[in-house]
């Protein structure tokens, strides 16, 4: 960091990421990572932050991508579950960073569960 500018807009940048993981709204989809041991060890930190890169980026207000604890099961793991409000939960199973875009894209944005990487498929 070089000056007050800089630590000025790493804050702003870091609000911006902490509001897109705060639930405000029963009308809000909610994406919910599993960030218990088995799945960071399987890398679900990067995938939480591409979520929330992603959301951000493109300006998706009504989505909030949370971190939870163990859903259970530790095989699957890096887990995504999507909450859209009167549809039902879906499980993204091995999800990796470029999944995660793909989620974001086909199902949030356009309404498209993306059937190959679900629980279903396995």
């Amino acid at each position: 960091m070089k000056s007050i500018q800089e630590l000025q807009a790493i804050k702003e940048k870091m609000q911006k990421m902490i509001n897109t993981r705060e639930t405000t709204d029963d009308s809000d989809i909610r994406i919910v990572v599993g960030m218990a041991t088995c799945g960071i060890a399987a890398g679900a930190r990067p995938v939480l932050n591409k979520l929330s890169d992603e959301v951000l980026s493109r300006g998706l207000h009504h989505v909030k991508v949370i971190q939870t604890g163990c859903i259970g099961m530790c095989r699957y793991e890096p887990i995504v579950e999507v909450f859209v409000p009167g549809q039902e939960k879906v499980t993204y199973i091995h999800m990796t960073p470029e999944k995660a875009v793909r989620v974001i894209n086909d199902h949030i944005v356009n309404g498209n569960v993306v059937q190959e990487y679900t629980v279903n498929k396995e």
